[in-house]
């Protein structure tokens, strides 16, 4: 059954733009463009020894909170250190929980105290 476009659910609209996320590695920042490229969340990271970096903030307009979005950098930011085989600290609080929510053996063995 056709929609016309007027009817079609605002789910199905953002589907279409699909969140991806895009790493900086010279800036150290994973990023999630919105809006066309208006705005953008952001999760930020330092490296604070030869294989270990610091999970320090994670950041998303007001505008787009509730969306799941944090969710992509966090598990963007995790997924990079498990395939480079760094150690991670955590200081974002979102992070934290991310994988409190999301235990898997190859973030948790990777994660210093």
């Amino acid at each position: 059954m056709a929609h016309s476009a007027s009817s079609v659910p605002l789910g199905v609209l953002e589907q279409s733009c699909p969140i991806r996320v895009e790493h900086d590695r010279r800036r150290r920042q994973f990023t999630v463009r919105l809006n066309g490229c208006h705005d953008r969340a952001v999760l930020l990271y330092e490296y604070v020894g030869k294989r270990i970096v610091d999970l320090q903030h994670t950041e998303v307009p007001d505008a787009y909170r509730g969306r799941g979005i944090a969710k992509h950098l966090a598990k963007a930011a995790l997924d990079f250190v498990v395939e480079e085989d760094l150690k991670a600290h955590l200081t974002c609080w979102y992070i934290q929980k991310y994988v409190k929510e999301n235990p898997l053996p190859q973030y948790l063995e990777r994660l210093q105290p």
